[in-house]
């Protein structure tokens, strides 16, 4: 509820003439926004925007009223007011003033301009401060672009999409930020030369979409190309140096990620950061113990650490593959019970299956024996990282139950023929065998 004091003053509007009711209504707002009472400011404040909209000034003279309650909104003290409480100003002050806005046809249209505003610089910025990122996008992503009464630049649409993404980004929504990122290529190009700050954040955005959405290999291509950049502080790129080797770490293992892993390594940076140590390991094809995995999680996203459909994490699933490659560089053959226990899985057919998929996808080069249960790894031999041409014996998946099933229905084929032919022949059965 508005203070006595200022009810009091809004009530003299009512004598005046419809000219002086502008400039009446300027100073009320100087007024109260230059001696804020912290407990009562946004009771005011809403209290002075319905008295406004509920005249009818008309649009040049609500325009003019309208800036200035931003103006005011925009320039309240932090030193008076925590900026938490600021915040939650703007955001409740703002709303009231939009829905006033878009609730009138004739307003709606001609300050298109002012509503922008109100969304960028005073809703959308209070829920970026609340943390509230996902509201925050929403609110942004509500801005019209394309209304008749308003033409943007490539430029202002670019950084508004930009913000929108990493709004939706801070909120780990890639599939949502992706969808701006997307509009952002259409335009990227026009600004990209004119902005290089902008096209950075651009390409931030995109491996941090590449990134949640698990596409490791390019995500580490993309932030190591931009720990090159000298448009950002050495220890920006140090960072994004250090989340180029975390993604390439996480990679499916093969000559892909080799490539990449080498990329890295040699870049003398690397070996002033943490993931220096896995960085090597992977790169030299060693063995990683399972401290030295621990060890490396802890500084992994909670993306990064998700389960995927076949109940593993992606850091475990790249460890195990990584430390059967390792294995081959070891061993010329290994049978799948003892491969099984040294990638530290419950069965040797875990072991089994996850070879059969590395060489159908020509990640490993090797073949597998499955009535001996023997995995022989091509010695000197590098995969070529096509599909298919790992020359697996066997196929993974589906037809690799397929074929299992087609041996055993074989199997039950001769045996029910053999019953036959000795129940018709029993004298085929030798003498003193069992059953006979």
């Amino acid at each position: 509820m508005a203070s006595p004091e200022l009810v009091e003053k809004l009530a003299l509007a009512q004598g005046m003439s419809q000219a002086e009711r502008p400039a009446f209504y300027k100073s009320i707002i100087n007024t109260w926004s230059a001696n804020p009472d912290p407990d009562q400011l946004t009771e005011d404040l809403i209290a002075i925007t319905d008295s406004i909209f509920s005249e009818a000034l008309g649009v040049v003279a609500t325009r003019g009223l309208v800036i200035d309650l931003i103006d005011a909104l925009k320039s309240l003290d932090p030193s008076v007011l925590t900026s938490k409480r600021i915040s939650q100003v703007w955001l409740d002050v703002g709303k009231v003033i939009a829905e006033h806005i878009t609730s009138n046809p004739s307003l709606s249209t001609s300050l298109v301009d002012q509503t922008a505003t109100i969304y960028e610089d005073l809703i959308a910025a209070a829920h970026e401060s609340q943390n509230s990122f996902t509201e925050a996008a929403k609110t942004l992503a509500g801005i019209p672009l394309d209304a008749s009464q308003r033409r943007v630049s490539d430029q202002y649409k670019a950084e508004l999409w930009i913000r929108i993404i990493r709004n939706f980004l801070e909120d780990d929504d890639a599939t949502k930020a992706e969808t701006y990122l997307n509009k952002l290529k259409n335009i990227i190009h026009n600004v990209a030369d004119a902005n290089p700050v902008l096209n950075l954040h651009f390409k931030l955005s995109a491996a941090r979409i590449q990134d949640s959405n698990r596409q490791f290999l390019a995500a580490s291509q993309s932030y190591y190309d931009i720990s090159l950049s000298t448009a950002i502080a050495e220890d920006e790129r140090l960072h994004t140096l250090s989340m180029a080797i975390k993604c390439a770490v996480l990679a499916p293992a093969g000559p892909p990620r080799s490539r990449v892993l080498g990329r890295l390594y040699k870049d003398d940076r690397s070996a002033s950061l943490e993931e220096y140590g896995i960085l090597e390991k992977m790169f030299l094809d060693r063995l990683l113990t399972k401290a030295e995995v621990d060890k490396f999680a802890q500084g992994l996203a909670p993306h990064q650490l998700a389960t995927t459909s076949d109940g593993s994490t992606v850091l475990a699933k790249a460890m195990v593959e990584h430390n059967l490659l390792a294995v081959s560089r070891l061993y010329r053959n290994i049978g799948f019970d003892a491969l099984g226990s040294w990638l530290g899985l419950d069965s040797g057919n875990k072991a089994e299956e996850i070879t059969a998929r590395m060489i159908e996808q020509g990640r490993l080069a090797g073949s597998i024996d499955q009535i001996d249960r023997v995995i022989y790894f091509e010695s000197g031999q590098e995969a070529s990282g096509e599909k298919g041409s790992g020359r697996a014996e066997v196929p993974v998946g589906k037809e690799m139950r397929r074929q299992d099933g087609m041996v055993q229905a074989l199997a039950e084929g001769l045996e029910r023929i053999t019953d036959d032919l000795l129940a018709e022949f029993p004298q085929l059965v030798p003498a003193g065998v069992p059953g006979n």
